[in-house]
């Protein structure tokens, strides 16, 4: 859904399961630092206040989105690690070096997490500005950050059900 329509860091009608069992990595891209570091500390946020351990959140940079794939995979090898969320940034440019990134993250975080039988979290913003991306980022569309840990603490939680 789109964020014009929806506050992503609106939960007020979500059941959010209990996380202090859960171990959850962080894959960070250091491109665009100033959005995906404030998309952290939402992620951060959220799964402590959800019940995560601070103990238990594994934080891990890598220079750009492209990189978050091999992160995750990376994350996913320890056998500890319940769940990864992948944060990034990709903003639309000139060429279409755009959509060959955010292709090949999309796909590279399902096959991750289908081959590891793990949770593997898309939370990489693919804005066409900076100002859409702060708005996305903490602003007035709330943080992509909150929904990737919600999403996160859900998603493990259903895998530990069944």
């Amino acid at each position: 859904m789109s964020t014009v329509l929806k506050n992503l860091s609106d939960f007020n009608n979500t059941v959010i399961p209990n996380g202090a069992d859960m171990v959850i990595g962080i894959v960070v891209s250091e491109w665009n630092i100033e959005i995906t570091g404030a998309l952290r500390d939402g992620a951060i946020n959220t799964l402590v206040k959800n019940g995560v351990s601070e103990n238990n959140i594994i934080i891990k940079y890598v220079p750009g989105s492209f990189e978050l794939t091999f992160g995750a995979q990376l994350l996913c090898e320890d056998k500890s690690i319940d769940g990864i969320i992948c944060l990034g940034c990709v903003m639309q440019g000139e060429t279409r070096h755009f959509d060959f990134i955010c292709n090949a993250v999309a796909d590279g975080i399902t096959t991750v997490s289908l081959k590891y039988n793990k949770p593997v979290i898309f939370g990489v913003l693919t804005p066409h500005t900076l100002q859409q991306a702060q708005e996305r980022a903490g602003g007035k569309h709330g943080n992509k950050g909150d929904e990737a840990a919600v999403t996160a603490i859900k998603m493990v939680a259903l895998q530990k059900s069944l």
